[in-house]
């Protein structure tokens, strides 16, 4: 009786969760759809082809401009401004933190990276424009610092937990036999890592590092804060930019409801979630094929 009744409860929590995963897979297939279904709408209106490559975005002019390269090459110059930040200091701290800390230290470090994502986005916003955006400022002699530096220095930060976590995992996890044929060899601990670990585990790394770009890609908050919201083609980091989702986050709140304009944010958005789960598909490949590495 015992063993019908856990046969059967197994059956049940099977089906549960079951559900709940296709349940996920709906809702993401829900709000992709309902993306696609708005922005036809606006294609309607205006060709794909002058929406992707158009070089102004001013809905609300006379004639308005529905140019969305502008907000696309400001959101990859801030992501990859952010990437070319965090990627150096997140491998750097997760390898510090696997090889060479000392329990005491790796105590102290890891809870604090785990804080610093817990700390919300619009107080990262509010201290780039407070303490960042003056420093940028004085530095390169501009009138303001909100620009598209200060918007990937805000993003670098953000993104930092998420690399550092899962590339020490990824470090951590490489076999000790690894390091012991290393050492036998008459190695040291530095060429160890740089030769033998870092290699062994740059699935895991590069995966680390596809999920920082996604949440780079998708923060709003604070590039709406500190990157001085100018939707032209920028020129370099000093330049003020406009990314999809500050425009989003600014726009639809005072759209007219079912208009071209409004249709377009749709668009924008449609364009960014399939950027975002571009990236986040590509971590979770490195993810899978990092571990079937260490299941071998």
């Amino acid at each position: 009786m015992k063993y019908k009744t856990r046969l059967s409860l197994d059956i049940l929590f099977k089906i549960v969760f079951k559900g709940t995963g296709l349940l996920v897979l709906a809702l993401l297939g829900g709000i992709l759809a309902m993306l696609v279904y708005n922005s036809f709408s606006f294609f309607m209106d205006v060709k794909p082809l002058d929406f992707i490559t158009g070089m102004e975005w001013s809905p609300t002019a006379a004639i308005p401009k529905y140019g969305m390269l502008p907000l696309v090459l400001s959101t990859t110059l801030v992501t990859f401004g952010a990437m070319f930040i965090a990627i150096p200091l997140g491998i750097g701290t997760a390898a510090y933190i696997a090889e060479y800390a000392s329990p005491r230290v790796k105590n102290l470090l890891k809870p604090a990276i785990e804080m610093l994502a817990a700390v919300p986005s619009v107080v990262i916003g509010f201290l780039g424009i407070v303490v960042l955006s003056p420093g940028i400022a004085d530095l390169a002699d501009l009138s303001n610092g909100l620009n598209a530096l200060n918007g990937a220095i805000l993003l670098a930060v953000m993104a930092l937990p998420t690399i550092i976590t899962i590339a020490e995992d990824a470090i951590h996890a490489v076999p000790k036999t690894y390091k012991e044929a290393s050492y036998a060899m008459g190695a040291t601990k530095w060429q160890t890592l740089r030769k033998i670990i870092i290699p062994a585990a740059a699935p895991g790394i590069i995966a680390a590092v596809m999920l920082g770009v996604g949440r780079a890609i998708g923060e709003t908050m604070t590039v709406l804060m500190a990157t001085g919201n100018a939707s032209i083609l920028p020129t370099s980091m000093f330049d003020s930019v406009k990314t999809m989702t500050a425009t989003i986050a600014i726009e639809m709140g005072e759209v007219p409801y079912q208009t071209t304009h409004y249709f377009a944010l749709y668009a924008i958005a449609t364009v960014l979630f399939l950027m975002t789960l571009a990236a986040n598909m590509l971590g979770e490949y490195f993810i899978n094929r990092f571990r079937k590495y260490h299941a071998v």
